[in-house]
């Protein structure tokens, strides 16, 4: 009895084991398929990013080029020595999100700096071997021997206006430009000076940060070599901002709200830094040398000191109103986006005339709103969400009109910083 219930049972499993080998080949095929497909993708984005990252990051082809033109006695700075001679200026992190715009971490003379150097010459340059003298060529060319310095300053005084416009502050301004031009302090300025102090002005940020230099909320210059220069140590960011620039495009903006309610500030540091950034906004309109447009108004933008208070990371896509109006005016357009200057500095296009209008359809203070938006109402006091709420969205609504400019944009930037000043005054957060 025993044996036939065996034999039953066997019989029955039969048909099920065949079937099951007969599947096996195919699962087996199935799996070294999706096996070899992860290894593959896997492989193909990690080439992807280190050749990204190998085109992002040559802080040393910078280093060698600046260090060439220095041998040779082309340029001159305050930091020269210590980073061609003495070797004082340590690299540390590759934080470029541009291959001409070389930017890293870095310690010089015990404090953390940031370090910034162009090299759009020498990364365009089809041989790696003429990198230095097309570099030589081209960015350092001016001034040419035998300039005086009474030509070098209406050189510069001519620059400046030309891209701040012309204000009364500017000879001032150039005052400041020869006196840091004096690498050496000897009371005079070098052909060599004079040539490394007018490539660091063809720098956008260069000249925003000399302009800016009495303002808190942006960083302070410590040295320079040629067209390279240092700053302080880069600000605390928002949690996307830590992420390599590589990847911080592929995260979707809901994520990048969520984690940053996530792992940001607490909510009253986080009021304190906005009202850093409305003074900033103050700052960059009608400055003491003209009006300044932020054209990239992003999170990766808002950083902090240990203490909370706010410093501009980065001021790369912040441009002189005079230089905004000279890209637009006469532009031909189609449609408002034919009018964009950077990444989000758009003016109207005049469909009749089919160019573009010079006032920007948002100013600063909206654009700043609309990242507050998302920054402070998570996580809002109960007793002022609402109120917030209000004054955001009437902020977001201004205009960059001529006519609306002056008093309602101060009369509502005063009331959002009295807003946030009130719930966070007389704390620990102030």
């Amino acid at each position: 009895m025993r044996r036939l219930r065996r034999l039953t049972h066997l019989v029955l499993l039969c048909p099920f084991s065949k079937g099951l080998q007969g599947r096996l080949p195919g699962l087996r095929v199935k799996y070294v398929l999706l096996v070899w497909l992860g290894i593959f993708v896997g492989s193909w984005m990690v080439y992807l990013h280190y050749s990204s990252y190998s085109e992002l990051c040559r802080g040393h082809v910078c280093q060698v080029v600046i260090c060439d033109q220095y041998r040779k006695g082309i340029i001159s700075g305050s930091i020269c020595r210590d980073l061609c001679e003495l070797h004082k200026v340590e690299w540390r992190t590759c934080l470029s999100s541009a291959p001409g715009q070389q930017v890293y971490s870095g310690l010089w003379q015990d404090k953390e700096v940031t370090i910034k150097c162009g090299i759009e010459e020498a990364l365009n340059s089809k041989a790696r071997s003429e990198a230095a003298p097309r570099r030589e060529l081209v960015l350092f060319d001016k001034p040419t021997r035998g300039t005086s310095i009474k030509e070098f300053r209406e050189m510069t005084l001519s620059f400046l206006k030309a891209n701040l416009g012309d204000l009364p502050s500017l000879p001032a301004l150039v005052g400041q430009v020869l006196l840091m031009a004096d690498f050496n302090k000897d009371s005079r300025v070098s052909l060599a000076e004079a040539k490394s102090v007018w490539a660091l002005l063809q720098r956008n940020e260069f000249l925003l940060l000399l302009s800016l230099q009495e303002k808190e909320h942006a960083s302070r210059l410590l040295g320079c070599c040629g067209d390279l220069y240092l700053t302080e140590g880069a600000p605390r960011g928002s949690w996307p901002a830590a992420l390599p620039p590589l990847l911080r495009p592929l995260l979707p903006p809901a994520l990048h709200r969520a984690l940053q309610q996530w792992f940001g500030p607490a909510w009253p540091w986080r009021a304190k830094i906005a009202i850093g950034l409305l003074e900033f906004v103050e700052d960059l309109f009608h400055g003491s040398y003209g009006t300044f447009y932020m054209c990239e108004t992003t999170l990766a933008n808002v950083g902090h000191t240990a203490t909370y208070d706010f410093k501009m990371a980065d001021l790369q896509q912040v441009a002189p109103e005079a230089a905004v109006r000279r890209f637009l005016q006469g532009r031909h357009c189609e449609q408002s986006a034919d009018c964009t200057y950077g990444r989000d500095c758009r003016a109207p296009c005049d469909r009749l005339m089919r160019q573009c209008k010079g006032d920007l359809i948002q100013p600063n203070l909206a654009k700043v709103c609309e990242l507050l938006r998302d920054y402070l109402l998570p996580g809002a006091p109960a007793d002022l969400r609402e109120e917030l709420g209000k004054q955001l969205r009437t902020c977001t609504t201004l205009s960059g009109l001529a006519s609306q400019v002056e008093a309602h944009h101060s009369l509502v930037l005063s009331h959002l910083k009295t807003l946030l000043w009130k719930k966070i005054s007389n704390t620990k957060y102030s």
